[in-house]
Formats: C-alpha cells, sequence, structure tokens
C-alpha cells in the first residue's frame, strides 16, 4: 500500500500524555507506530489482550514498572482504550507516580464518559485524526474522493470499494454501537442509519426519521448523538447573530465524516463531475476539509450555515460571520447562483464571500470571489483563508 505522510502532529513535551481520537481505519494506529516507533504498544483491538487487562487492570502498572528503562523512552500506546475504561485509572497513578507518559488512542469517548471513566483530569492533551485530507494525497482524483471516500483504505483501493463501505458499515453498526451497549432497539437503529443517509446535509426533520424508523423524535436526537460521540458524523448549526424571524435558528444539519460512506448509505454512484448529486457530495467534501483544518491547525473555528424561510442559504459561515463559503458542482456560476452569498454578504460583510465551485479559473464577481476547488483548498491549507494560520 502507498505510503502517505500524515498532517497530523502528535509533538508532545516531556511528561506529556495525549488522548488521540478518530474514526476505526483512519489510520490512528499505523500513524502512532511512525511517529513513535519505540512505544510500547498494547492493542485492546486483539481480545486475549483485552480480557487480560478487564479482568485484572494492574497488570498494566506491573508490567510497565517492570519495563520501567524502556517504558520511560516513549509514551506507552494504549489502542481503543474505550474497550478497558478501568485501565485509566492506572494510567493515572503511572503519570503521577512513576513518571510515565501516554498516548491513548480510540474511535469513541462515549462509553468511557458515559461509565465515568477517569480522562485524566487535564492531564492528557487531546488529537484527533480524520480521514485523508487534500494536501496529503499527491495525484488528487475529485471523483475517486467522492465515490469511495478518504479513508485510508478505501481510498487507496483500486477495485471492490463498494464491498469495503458496505463492510465497514455493517462492522461500525455491530463494533462501536450494538457490541458497546449504546442502543437496544438494533432494529430501529439500523433503519436510522439508512434513513439519515437519505437526509445527510439537509435540515435535521427529527420526527420524520422517527416516523421511518419506527421511533419517537426523543430517540432519534439520542441516535445522532451516538453518532457525534463516536466520530461518525458532526452537528453545523444555524448562524444566528442577529434574530430574525426569516432565518431559521433552530434546526441543525448533520454530515458524517466520511463522503464515501454517506455515499454509500444513500445510494450514490457518480459517474462525472455534474448534476444535483455531485453538488451534495462535493459540499460533503469540502465540510470534511474544514473540519480537519480547524483540528489540524488549532484554529478551532465555528462551522455553521446560514439560510431564511424564503430558500436563501449559505452553506458554511466559518469563525462567526468572518468568513462565508457557498460550494456549487457548476462549471459555470451564473448571477443566480450567486444570490443567496450577495444577500449574507450585504447583510453581514463578511472579510471573504467565496463561492467553491467546478469552474477552471479564479474569478471575482462584485465582492464575490469564485473559487475552482482545487484552488480553493490550496488557499485553505497555505492558511490564506485566517490570519495567523
Amino acid at each position: 500500500m502507498v505510503e502517505v505522510r500524515r498532517i497530523l502532529n502528535v509533538e508532545l513535551e516531556t511528561g506529556q500524555s495525549a488522548f488521540l481520537w478518530g474514526p476505526r481505519k483512519a489510520g490512528k494506529s499505523t500513524y502512532l507506530k511512525q511517529a513513535f516507533p519505540h512505544s510500547i504498544v498494547y492493542d485492546f483491538l486483539r481480545t486475549d489482550v483485552a480480557f487480560d487487562f478487564i479482568r485484572n487492570p494492574a497488570l498494566l502498572r506491573e508490567r510497565l514498572l517492570a519495563d520501567r528503562e524502556r517504558a520511560t523512552r516513549s509514551p506507552v500506546i494504549l489502542d481503543e482504550v474505550q474497550k478497558v475504561p478501568a485501565i485509566l485509572d492506572e494510567v493515572h497513578w503511572l503519570i503521577e507516580n512513576a513518571g510515565l507518559n501516554f498516548v491513548l488512542c480510540g474511535s469513541s469517548a462515549r462509553k468511557l464518559v458515559k461509565g465515568g471513566a477517569n480522562l485524566l483530569g487535564g492531564r492528557a492533551w487531546r488529537f484527533e485524526m480524520f480521514p485523508f485530507v487534500f494536501p496529503e494525497i499527491e495525484q488528487f482524483d475529485l471523483l475517486r474522493v467522492l465515490n469511495q471516500g478518504l479513508l485510508p483504505s478505501h481510498y487507496l483501493q483500486r477495485r471492490n470499494y463498494e464491498r469495503s463501505l458496505r463492510a465497514y458499515t455493517q462492522d461500525y453498526l455491530k463494533e462501536e454501537v450494538f457490541s458497546e451497549g449504546l442502543v437496544r432497539n438494533i432494529p430501529a437503529f439500523s433503519r436510522f442509519f439508512e434513513a439519515m443517509g437519505y437526509s445527510h446535509g439537509e435540515l435535521i426533520n427529527y420526527a420524520n426519521i422517527g416516523r421511518d424508523c419506527g421511533v419517537d423524535a426523543k430517540t432519534v436526537k439520542e441516535y445522532f448523538q451516538i453518532l457525534v460521540d463516536t466520530l461518525l458524523g458532526a452537528y453545523v448549526s444555524p448562524y444566528k447573530r442577529r434574530q430574525s424571524r426569516q432565518v431559521i435558528s433552530k434546526a441543525s444539519k448533520f454530515y458524517l465524516f466520511d463522503v464515501g460512506i454517506a455515499g454509500h448509505l444513500g445510494k450514490r454512484r457518480l459517474t462525472e463531475a455534474r448534476g444535483e448529486q455531485f453538488g451534495k457530495a462535493l459540499e460533503h467534501f469540502i465540510f470534511m476539509e474544514l473540519n480537519a483544518h480547524r483540528a489540524y491547525r488549532e484554529l478551532h473555528y465555528e462551522i455553521n450555515f446560514w439560510r431564511t424561510k424564503s430558500g436563501q442559504e449559505v452553506d458554511f459561515i466559518l469563525g462567526g460571520g468572518e468568513v462565508a463559503i457557498e460550494v456549487k458542482g457548476s462549471s459555470r456560476i451564473n448571477n443566480s447562483d450567486l444570490k443567496s452569498m450577495q444577500a449574507f454578504y450585504d447583510e453581514f460583510r463578511p472579510r471573504l464571500g467565496i463561492v467553491v465551485s467546478n469552474e477552471k479559473h479564479e474569478r471575482k464577481i462584485g465582492d464575490i470571489l469564485v473559487l475552482p476547488w482545487r484552488n480553493f483548498l490550496d488557499r485553505l491549507w497555505g492558511g490564506e483563508l485566517f490570519p495567523g494560520d
């Protein structure tokens, strides 16, 4: 498999520990092996290893104290730490009393939080790993990205990627949700997962989805929160700097963590870079890049959307209104495509108003900058959109 240099940089000061969160198969374990080649590693995805420590968490302390010289040279890595919550008390003790430091890697903090596990009281920094992002891939093929997604093994796969997407979805339902007891009504959650795929990227209507799944709106809200807590997706809330009856201010949108997974759930298969489905997939991909960018660059800007009851909409409002971004799949942007962005610009005066498109060349139309998607991503990751990036 092709080796891709990741942007994430888990650089720790002496004695500092860290949590590294990210969805399964995002590349966390591979990254940690490369970043810390001399570390002691305990992989709790291995059933025999997990069972030993579930039965007796003190084994960690006993083994590391017996190999203290090696354990102090490099952070000790505990992979899929959420599978053994009680181990964190031992980690805490070893940090405080033995001077060891750790990288605690996992795909969900939900089980730890719900179970009251020891999250080390601020003794560990938080990092997050995402699927591949634009600057990590040399020969970037947009249609391939939108169809296969950016999980490393899926994007790099040359054949039968549909099977991998199907298996991944089924495995996640089983391993991340069902096996950890996060839901009790397995058939209803399975129906929810499918229904959510068809409403992906739209305003969430909990009642409508609930009717499709045979559960109430409150349960649907809990299901969405499970996806957020297990790093399978994120909410985007409406921008509401000023109160107005004409602006939608309550309903949020939801985006899955990977465009390929969303396409599989919605039975989308793109053969050309045009049309409504291409535009929706491009919007989702741009969200993925923004979400990863703010985390990797430690900018942590807000991502909102703006929509009026009359249907005017701007996809992404960044940094409390500093930057406004509308995504269009069209290869030719005309004046009608700019109406929503111009309305937002006239009312709020963002520093930048950008329409990301499938055009070939950059243009500026009045106050609005029209950028080919590749140029936009070059500017985003090149640090041109936010001062100090």
